[in-house]
């Protein structure tokens, strides 16, 4: 995911891409970590995401405490 796309998110849109992309990189460290994920890769491009959601979220001043809560 680029950051350009990132940046043209809603804030709605961004909190739900963050819970996605934080599950799928619990996801992949467990396939890593059983053995069964063959491209490591993934694991890479999965925690430079939630970086980068994580980013322009603070910029945005979300407070994402609250709004995961709230969904």
């Amino acid at each position: 995911m680029r950051s350009s796309e990132i940046q043209n998110m809603h804030d709605i849109e961004l909190v739900e891409r963050l819970k996605e992309a934080r599950e799928e990189a619990f996801n992949l460290r467990l396939r890593h970590a059983t053995g069964e994920l063959e491209n490591t890769a993934g694991l890479k491009q999965a925690k430079r995401d939630v970086a980068r959601l994580l980013t322009i979220a603070g910029q945005r001043n979300i407070d994402l405490e609250r709004e995961q809560s709230s969904n």
